[in-house]
């Protein structure tokens, strides 16, 4: 059976390229992360036009904290000045935030922001806009170990109810269906530790696009190209 935009509910973005963008232009790096916003705003827009559901974007990883410390403040300020400029937009436009990844190690004053974001709309009912902060698929992955060694060391749970079900309720959006179809743009052909638990079956899409470049006719290129693919989900006698 083949795809169709309809059928795109969950879309992952791994967001990369703004400190090539950057150097190219013989800028410093902060500068492409300031570009990147416009890509963003682009996607954000779209994706809330044909009626996808979830838009996660890998926003900063747990090992972007290795990187100089001047960059990952400018970050953090970036961060909140984004949901500043644009929270009246959003929640006018229906779009929930929300988030993912251990927010506990964001710096007070972006936590604070986006934990305002994430109450004023979520009542909202149009496009889950996820951002995935100090994220890791690893770390989500062993943070689900640990809550499943809590619940069996309070009794609640025994060895035989693990199961991946009981590993999936215990993610850090359990509620999050599994993305469709993971866009990687500056043309890497790898996760990067994004979502590795939960995209076992999506469809992956990678492009020499860098971000800050990126805009919707590359996003209706890449839902073009998922339209024409066939989702087997492992079962190897699909056509």
């Amino acid at each position: 059976m083949r795809s169709d935009n309809s059928q795109l509910t969950h879309v992952g973005i791994i967001m990369d390229g703004n400190g090539r963008w950057a150097r190219s232009r013989g800028l410093p790096r902060i500068d492409g992360h300031k570009a990147a916003e416009k890509s963003i705003h682009e996607a954000v827009e779209y994706c809330g036009e044909i009626g996808v559901e979830y838009l996660t974007l890998f926003a900063f990883s747990t090992e972007n904290w290795k990187r100089p410390k001047a960059e990952v403040s400018f970050i953090m300020f970036l961060l909140s000045r984004f949901i500043k400029n644009n929270i009246d937009n959003l929640d006018n436009k229906d779009v929930k935030i929300r988030a993912t990844g251990r927010l506990d190690d964001l710096p007070a004053k972006p936590r604070a922001d986006l934990d305002a974001a994430i109450t004023r709309t979520e009542s909202n009912q149009g496009l889950n806009l996820i951002l995935a902060l100090s994220y890791g698929g690893r770390a989500e992955i062993v943070d689900a170990v640990k809550r499943i060694a809590d619940d069996i060391k309070a009794g609640s749970k025994s060895m035989m109810d693990i199961s991946e079900k009981s590993i999936s309720s215990r993610m850090y959006l359990p509620d999050v269906p599994d993305p469709d179809l993971i866009i990687r743009t500056s043309g890497e052909k790898r996760f990067s530790n994004f979502l590795l638990w939960e995209s076992a079956y999506s469809e992956l899409y990678f492009t020499n696009t860098l971000w800050p470049d990126f805009r919707r006719k590359h996003l209706q290129e890449a839902f073009a190209d998922y339209g024409s693919r066939r989702r087997r989900f492992g079962d190897i006698g699909g056509n």
